[in-house]
């Protein structure tokens, strides 16, 4: 049975309280003054040395994603939301967003797809981790034609530089000796702590249920040793429900101590939920070193209407002063492992203790203040710039007709300029122009090279999907009809106004290339 998985980001809190100190006077004064004064000053005290409190950002409303939502990954960068999510496919895609709200209508970038039969299918729990100026985008995914899910392995991918867009290229596969069967390992994490880097995931040894394993690594794609050790087996009643499961480790880094939550029970079950280990050993290998609490820390909440929450992650709020938690989770009782879980995000706090306190599974639907510290409008839509021209994706003349022209032009910031991309959950999107409703069409379903593009009425087949494939940093992107696997063309390589938009065999030149351009 296929086992789901977690995202997670290492969290950082920053405290900011702030000292006032009282005045002394040289003088003695008269007894009101002093009484005053003291009572000035302690007030004073009281509201500076209270947290500072930080604006809430712009309001969102969950689910973040609700096509192909599982496993969700979520990662603060450079002014901009990234979230990465389970596939089942042999396609990863990205979405990038200035406001958590605005994660819900973002473009959905293919960022990698793989054709190696042995890796290219059933892609699940993907992460996306920096060190030494690259991105390291771990996954677990499975063989071509073999039954799921016994093929699923680790695998690893680098970026040439610091955009979490890449481009990637594969780095390989991490996997123990000692794993069965055969290898098998999912929803990888990567783990610093007492200077050390570890890789953590599910996977089971010398035929344990499935459990958490871990091995020491020497750089962020090659294992130290191929021996893995198992720090955490489902043994509570909770972590049983379904079948007896440990998967989706996440680190979280709070005040010099670290905890690593995970999910527990089948996620074909309602009461998949997370549990939490924290560090409070000298070595991260030895299971002596992980102390286990007893009960879940996130759960299902029938009164919300939320089932099954689990395969978590972690990000800060863009000012550095908010824990969030991100996470997948089902609308009904009988939701089960598949594409019907979406992805949800929530702050969380801290108990006096020390150790977080995630609350329960808000209910769908409500708009709720987002993280602190964002400043940019929600986008609500995209303008597509030509990276050879400079000229915007226009409709001709706003019109509603099917069969209106496309071509580029001046960027005007009109209506007829600007696209809604809207994912259909097969990993395509369809172009749905603002001003009409219309959608970018293929003519006649046509595969050749000159094929015209043009608007038409929304008619659900392939010739209207496409794919927006990443190609070059600046959010530059091919899109690909998914019907003739050609791209988005100006003809000739024209710079004027009014010249038409075709589709046309991929060339690697710049007249086939888009800039993703964020609107409101």
């Amino acid at each position: 049975m296929p086992r789901m998985p977690h995202p997670h980001a290492l969290v950082r809190t920053i405290g900011r309280p702030r000292t006032a100190h009282l005045a002394r006077t040289a003088r003695t004064p008269r007894l009101g003054s002093v009484l005053l004064c003291v009572l000035t000053a302690l007030v004073a005290l009281v509201a500076t040395t209270q947290p500072a409190s930080a604006a809430a950002g712009r309001p969102y409303t969950n689910p973040l994603k609700s096509a192909k939502g599982a496993d969700p990954w979520l990662q603060y960068h450079d002014g901009n939301y990234y979230l990465i999510t389970t596939t089942f496919t042999g396609i990863l895609g990205i979405r990038k967003s200035p406001t958590l709200a605005g994660l819900a209508g973002a473009p959905n970038v293919q960022v990698w797809s793989d054709t190696t039969s042995t890796r290219n299918t059933n892609i699940w729990a993907p992460e996306l981790h920096l060190f030494n100026g690259h991105w390291y985008l771990y996954y677990s995914a499975g063989q071509s034609g073999v039954a799921c899910c016994d093929s699923q392995r680790t695998h690893v991918l680098e970026s040439a530089g610091t955009d979490p867009l890449g481009p990637y290229t594969y780095k390989g596969s991490l996997t123990g000796s000692n794993l069965s069967p055969g290898g098998w390992l999912i929803d990888a994490t990567v783990l610093e702590a007492k200077g050390g880097l570890y890789l953590v995931g599910s996977g089971s040894v010398n035929g344990s249920a499935q459990s958490l394993v871990i091995a020491p690594m020497s750089n962020p794609y090659t294992l130290a040793s191929s021996s893995f050790t198992v720090i955490s087996s489902p043994t509570l009643s909770w972590e049983t429900s379904g079948a007896p499961v440990n998967e989706g480790p996440e680190p979280l880094h709070h005040d010099g101590r670290t905890f690593l939550t995970y999910s527990a029970s089948y996620c074909q079950t309602p009461d998949y939920k997370l549990g939490q280990l924290e560090l409070t050993g000298s070595d991260p290998l030895s299971r002596a070193s992980w102390t286990k609490k007893q009960t879940p820390v996130f759960q299902r909440s029938d009164t919300n209407g939320v089932y099954g929450p689990g395969h978590n992650g972690f990000f800060t709020s863009p000012d550095g002063t908010e824990n969030w938690i991100v996470y997948h989770a089902n609308s009904s009782s009988g939701g089960g492992c598949g594409n019907g879980r979406t992805t949800r995000a929530q702050k969380f706090t801290w108990n006096t203790d020390g150790t977080p306190n995630f609350g329960t599974p808000v209910a769908l639907g409500a708009s709720l203040p987002g993280p602190s510290g964002e400043t940019a409008a929600t986008p609500t839509s995209y303008t597509l710039v030509n990276r050879n021209s400079g000229k915007c994706l226009d409709l001709a003349g706003g019109s509603s007709a099917d069969g209106t022209n496309v071509f580029q032009w001046t960027c005007t910031g009109g209506t007829n300029q600007k696209w809604r991309i809207e994912d259909q959950g097969d990993d395509t999107s369809r172009l749905v122009n603002v001003a009409t409703g219309g959608v970018l069409d293929a003519a006649d379903c046509s595969t050749a090279d000159g094929a015209d593009l043009r608007q038409w009425s929304w008619l659900n087949n392939k010739c209207q999907r496409y794919r927006l494939v990443f190609t070059a940093t600046g959010d530059y992107v091919r899109i690909v009809n998914e019907n003739s696997g050609k791209v988005a063309d100006v003809a000739d390589c024209g710079t004027a106004d009014g010249t038409d938009v075709r589709q046309w065999s991929w060339l690697s030149n710049t007249c086939q290339q888009w800039r993703l351009v964020p609107t409101t």
